[in-house]
């Protein structure tokens, strides 16, 4: 068939680009097409590149929104240097000490366990702050253990284990007498071996916080709570707290856990209070506002390490298992208990501590149970 098409312009009928079609001379000939400016360049007397959006344009570049990116990317780095470098700073203010008694030890057992000692050093309190919590001077020389604890991380549950300081052992070179003397005749190496030679418990890391450590650090965490079952007045450590749960400031609870006299079973009940503020302590830290408010970050680090001593083999990493051991053992998931006793002259229980003992040194805390009280006198 012939192609028979209307004369005139009519390529849109036949899909033809009348504007790319050769138009005729008046002699018959064909025109050559028009010239098209090329994709992406300025049509001609136009200028600079084509507006957004036109063929051949970019879409509009978002400066606004990488300029929030980048200042969060910029404000997320450097608070995680900040969470990296307070703990770095704050390791360099801990003392380090020879704990290790050397001689003959127990040998390696499972799990970790830990001597965790409070003493009455003033380290960190100025004199103002020494008369204001009602602690005295240091007194010169070593000065005395008011909290001696094991704390024991392995397989099963934490166990926290209080000794009462009045507790009667054998020192060696000593002979019997008050196990906090221990640390007064030859510091934490007597005091390790004293320990470990009376439980058969190994001693792997050694831990040691004075008042100042105690009160700065409740204060930085916004105080914790206590539960006194009782009014209680005290002269020797300024306590004056009325019976119920409670918050406490620093200096309450440092009076709090040093107060003995006004209990009828005088140093028995003052380890229960001790392991309630440190409970109270370790589940406060734990929280998650302790590292997302900066203020409170900064105080708690360097409240505790402007206090603290440790074994010079004791690394960050086990500091950390620490911590949370004694969260774990204070917040319902481990136990913590008074060394088994027979009386409440402090005597050990001459049956039932060697067995606790025993099962901590074979890392067996889940079969310890009825051994484990909180005053250390048997169930009835």
């Amino acid at each position: 068939m012939s192609d028979q098409r209307p004369q005139g312009n009519y390529g849109w009928l036949y899909g033809e680009d009348d504007t790319t079609r050769p138009a005729p001379r008046a002699d018959g000939s064909e025109l050559p097409p028009p010239q098209l400016p090329p994709p992406n360049l300025p049509p001609p007397g136009g200028r600079g590149r084509p507006a957004a959006g036109t063929p051949g344009g970019e879409p509009p570049r978002p400066k606004k929104r990488r300029t929030k990116r980048r200042v969060v990317g910029i404000l997320v780095l450097a608070w995680i240097v900040f969470l990296v470098a307070v703990p770095i700073w704050a390791w360099g203010k801990i003392a380090k000490v020879d704990a290790d008694p050397g001689g003959d030890r127990p040998a390696d057992q499972p799990g970790t366990t830990y001597l965790l000692v409070g003493s009455d050093s003033r380290r960190g309190l100025t004199k103002a702050e020494q008369k204001e919590l009602s602690t005295g001077g240091d007194g010169g020389g070593r000065g005395r253990t008011d909290t001696i604890m094991m704390l024991h991380t392995g397989a099963g549950p934490d166990v926290l284990m209080s000794i009462p300081r009045d507790s009667l052992v054998d020192i060696p070179g000593y002979g019997r007498t008050k196990v906090n003397a221990a640390y007064a005749y030859g510091g934490p190496k007597l005091l390790v071996k004293t320990i470990e030679d009376n439980t058969g418990i190994r001693v792997d890391d050694y831990v040691e916080v004075g008042f100042g450590g105690l009160v700065k650090v409740v204060d930085s965490l916004g105080g914790v709570e206590i539960c006194p079952t009782e009014n209680i007045k005290d002269k020797d450590s300024g306590l004056d707290v009325k019976k119920g749960c409670q918050t406490a400031d620093g200096r309450t609870a440092l009076a709090y856990s040093r107060n003995r006299h006004s209990y009828a079973t005088q140093d028995i009940q003052r380890v229960q209070s001790q392991r309630e503020v440190l409970g109270s302590i370790a589940g406060e830290a734990k929280s998650p506002w302790t590292v997302l408010n900066p203020l409170r970050y900064l105080s708690v680090a360097s409240g505790a390490s402007g206090s603290l001593t440790i074994g010079e083999d004791v690394g960050p990493i086990s500091l950390g298992k620490f911590a949370l051991a004694l969260s774990s053992s204070m917040g319902g998931k481990g136990l913590n208990c008074t060394v088994p006793l027979r009386d409440f002259a402090v005597t050990w229980d001459p049956e039932r501590a060697p067995r606790m003992f025993k099962l901590i040194a074979q890392d067996k805390s889940s079969e310890i149970g009825s051994l484990c009280t909180k005053d250390g006198l048997p169930k009835s």
